[in-house]
């Protein structure tokens, strides 16, 4: 039988011991959420509604706080939720909105075009596909929701990078090797400056088999609420049904499907070509 330690009395099993960073987590995860349900919560009843000593929630706010995720009010002992915490939650509504009210646009898209239409965020200098509407073609493009795609070789992430200064383009760049799929990658900073310019100048941008050889994508940015880029719509497919041509005549069609969609979210278009 396992001997009981001689540690103060009174004290809440567990207190003695380092937690794990999995329980520091579990217990901020549950803090943070007993901070949301109240409007504004002193130290004292976080302790009591989440069952903590008064001690640890007092760690573990300060750790939150020191990331943004909640505020406190020095005159009232008031804790609520922080600007961070809101900023992840709104992206979580924005985002989900976008899978849903995108439906109909990516469908009208991929039957005007017969080629696959796609929406996808930028995270982190990665492209995330997040919705696809298959062509009924038997070769066609095909992205997995959730799978990330190099900013610079992605139609998607080019026509995002494009509402962006340069300077943004290359600080988000700084440091990382742009990688080389195919000889027409745009696989240096000069290379993907000069192709983000004509971008702006047309109004779309192009993905001619930069990632994938016989494979081309035409796409155009989506806005917010204060005009800023989050997203980007797209068409895919061979190169062969894609021809110079083809890619005329699709511009316009997804530029015009990214315009409509962002108006649904209650957005507030850019020129892309006001970018420089």
């Amino acid at each position: 039988m396992e001997q009981k330690g001689r540690g103060r009395p009174g004290r809440k099993a567990g207190e003695n011991a380092a937690p794990s960073s999995v329980q520091v987590l579990d217990r901020s995860l549950t803090l943070l959420a007993a901070v949301a349900e109240a409007d504004g919560a002193t130290l004292s009843s976080l302790s009591d509604r989440t069952g903590l000593a008064s001690s640890t929630v007092h760690r573990l706010l300060t750790s939150l706080a020191n990331h943004g995720m909640v505020d406190h009010d020095t005159e009232t002992g008031a804790w609520t939720i922080g600007l961070k915490a809101f900023e992840i939650g709104n992206a979580f509504l924005r985002f989900r909105k976008l899978g849903t009210i995108s439906r109909p646009f990516l469908k009208n898209l991929m039957e005007s075009c017969g080629e696959t239409a796609n929406i996808g965020i930028e995270e982190q200098g990665d492209v995330v596909f997040i919705s696809q509407v298959e062509s009924h073609a038997p070769m066609r493009a095909f992205f997995r929701p959730g799978r990330r795609g190099p900013i610079h070789a992605s139609g998607i992430g080019k026509a995002i990078l494009a509402t962006w200064d340069d300077g943004e383009i290359e600080r988000l760049l700084a440091g990382r090797t742009l990688q080389h799929f195919t000889d027409k990658t745009c696989d240096s900073l000069p290379k993907l400056l000069a192709d983000i310019a004509s971008i702006r100048t047309r109004g779309w941008s192009i993905d001619d088999e930069e990632h994938t050889l016989g494979m081309r994508c035409v796409a155009a940015p989506i806005f917010d609420e204060y005009g800023e880029a989050v997203a980007g719509i797209s068409v895919s497919g061979p190169a062969v049904r894609m021809p110079d041509g083809k890619i005329d005549e699709v511009g316009p069609l997804v530029r015009a499907a990214a315009e409509d969609l962002t108006k649904a979210m209650g957005g507030r278009i850019q020129n892309v070509g006001a970018a420089g």
